[in-house]
Parts: structure tokens; C-alpha cells; sequence
């Protein structure tokens, strides 16, 4: 009897929090706004001609697949693990495309910096 009620006490430890349809209508709403700046800004043509526009795309993008991935995929209300599992190989591969693209001069060139 006492083992049944200590199965019963660890179950109520191990509850997560779960969003509701709240949270997931809010998010959808910051992502279609998100996309529809994405997509303006593409047919605004000083926007598109400016130095400005490929950091500020990618930026947004960043900002949507942050948050697709903290909601969507549950990141944010699993264990601190899963999310150090997800994100560790992600900022590698991130870092090891930077470095390519300095490597073979594609981003020096978009930057200016090279002439």
C-alpha cells in the first residue's frame, strides 16, 4: 500500500506545464506578421536595394525558426538536456557556416569590406 502511494506522488512530480490555445494563436499571430515584413520588404524596393535587407531577412528568419522550435517542437517546456542537445550541434553548425563563408570570401564581399 505504501509503494502505491508513492507511485501516485511521483507521478504529480513529473507534471509538465502544457500550453493552451492561448499561447499557440498568439504565436501563430507573431509569425504571420514576422512573414508578412519578410514578404513586404521584399516588394518595398529601397528596402531591397539597401545593405540593410539581407542582415534584416536573416535576422527574422532567425527570430521565426527560434520560435517555431521553442513552441512547435516543445523546447521551451522540456527538460534543460533536450534543449542543450538541440541547440549545442545547431550553434556549431551555425558558427562552422560562418566560418566557410569568411573562408571562401562569400561574406567579406557582401559586407564591403573587401574591394
Amino acid at each position: 500500500m505504501a509503494d502505491e502511494a508513492m507511485v501516485g506522488a511521483t507521478d504529480h512530480a513529473h507534471e509538465e506545464f502544457h500550453p493552451d490555445w492561448s499561447i499557440y494563436w498568439k504565436v501563430a499571430l507573431f509569425l504571420v506578421v514576422v512573414t508578412a515584413v519578410e514578404v513586404s520588404a521584399y516588394y518595398i524596393p529601397a528596402w531591397g536595394n539597401s545593405w540593410i535587407y539581407v542582415p534584416s531577412m536573416l535576422i527574422m528568419s532567425g527570430v521565426k525558426f527560434a520560435v517555431v522550435a521553442m513552441f512547435y517542437m516543445h523546447l521551451k517546456y522540456d527538460h534543460k538536456l533536450f534543449r542543450a542537445l538541440f541547440t549545442g550541434p545547431l550553434m556549431v553548425a551555425t558558427l562552422t557556416l560562418i566560418g566557410l563563408l569568411f573562408l571562401f570570401s562569400k561574406l567579406v564581399v557582401k559586407l564591403g569590406l573587401l574591394s
